[in-house]
């Protein structure tokens, strides 16, 4: 068992150096050529910038106690429990939806240009 566990951690390791290996490029390289036929080419990007929760934790817990509060005035018994859990399943994917849309229409937008190496 401790050998899998080594085994899987070298591994991890490999992957990150490997992730870590490749160069970024920036504007600077723009139209860089390589022998291998490749080449450098950048794109103007526009994201979104300051937003406090970007993955939609507040909403989402948000709607699921709403939902679960709704859903528990419904029938009695199991099927009160089934509604409960229904509705805190349904309240959290809209809570979370809810809190996308506005930070999305509230979010600062900046526009970045990001550089790739493309490969025939």
């Amino acid at each position: 068992m401790k050998a899998i566990a080594n085994l899987i951690c070298l591994g991890a390791l490999a992957l990150a150096g490997a992730a870590a290996a490749q160069p970024a490029y920036g504007p600077e390289d723009e139209g860089r050529r390589f022998d291998d036929g490749s080449r450098v080419v950048c794109e103007d990007v526009e994201v979104q910038r300051n937003s406090t929760d970007p993955n939609r934790v507040g909403g989402t817990v948000a709607g699921a106690v709403i939902g679960g509060l709704v859903g528990n005035q419904v029938g009695s018994g199991d099927g009160r429990k089934l509604a409960t859990a229904g509705g805190a399943i349904a309240g959290g994917a809209i809570g979370r939806k809810v809190q996308g849309d506005r930070q999305e229409a509230a979010g600062d937008r900046i526009v970045e240009t990001r550089c790739q190496r493309v490969r025939r």
